[in-house]
């Protein structure tokens, strides 16, 4: 398997002659070095595929698919719920959730949000290529903001883990194969209002990660982390 690996957006399937778009042929042709009869790696929904380059004109990579690498396997659903927070922090928090395994990003307007909007296209792409770097096939799914209430009425049959430093609990029992919802607050945390609604929510299970207290994405990325690993047990 190449370890030049590109999400293509369209069908892809054996036999399949087509051409990568600018951006991914500058990649692969002017970054990688990537030369005629050389291979690399697609993938999406329909899986990975070897692909052979076939012609690199005007500085467009034409390619041919050769065979199937790998198909594409139902993974355990984990979606992150969380607040908007500041780019650079943002951005890494999507990056390293998407590595983990998050399947589903849910954005969420808190009454102490302060980043009220967030760049869809710009999240895309580092979730496009942080599926790129890790190996996963499926790409996660970002979700259009909405109010933590609109959350959780939608919500109501979903596990939701809320990350709590004044919980006591501090164990994780998942039993059955449902999706798991992080959901994680904003920088301040969630007001006094708010956190009486998602008390009294039957099927949000606060838990206690660490003594100390997290920024926003260190407290996702942990989650995430700490549940991956149960999920691999």
């Amino acid at each position: 398997m190449s370890n030049i690996r590109l999400f293509y957006s369209e069908s892809l399937y054996i036999n399949l002659k087509s051409k990568l778009d600018k951006t991914q042929s500058h990649y692969i042709y002017k970054v990688m070095r990537i030369k005629e009869g050389q291979n690399f790696s697609l993938f999406n929904q329909s899986g990975e595929f070897e692909a052979k380059v076939e012609n690199i004109l005007r500085g467009i990579v034409e390619f041919t698919i050769k065979k199937k690498l790998r198909s594409v396997v139902n993974l355990r659903e984990i979606w992150l719920a969380f607040t908007p927070i500041k780019l650079n922090y943002l951005n890494l928090m999507i990056q390293k959730s998407t590595e983990l395994g998050v399947t589903r990003f849910i954005p969420l307007l808190s009454e102490r949000t302060v980043v009220r909007k967030i760049n869809e296209k710009r999240l895309n792409k580092i979730i496009v290529e942080a599926s790129e770097q890790s190996n996963r096939l499926n790409l996660p799914v970002l979700d259009k903001l909405k109010t933590l209430e609109e959350f959780l009425k939608e919500n109501i049959q979903t596990t939701i883990l809320f990350g709590d430093l004044n919980s006591d609990n501090k164990k994780i029992n998942i039993q059955n194969e449902d999706p798991i919802c992080v959901l994680i607050g904003p920088e301040g945390d969630f007001s006094t209002k708010e956190r009486e609604i998602i008390s009294k929510t039957k099927n949000v299970i606060p838990l206690n990660i660490n003594k100390n207290i997290l920024r926003s994405e260190t407290a996702a990325i942990s989650m995430i982390s700490i549940i991956s690993y149960i999920l691999l047990s």
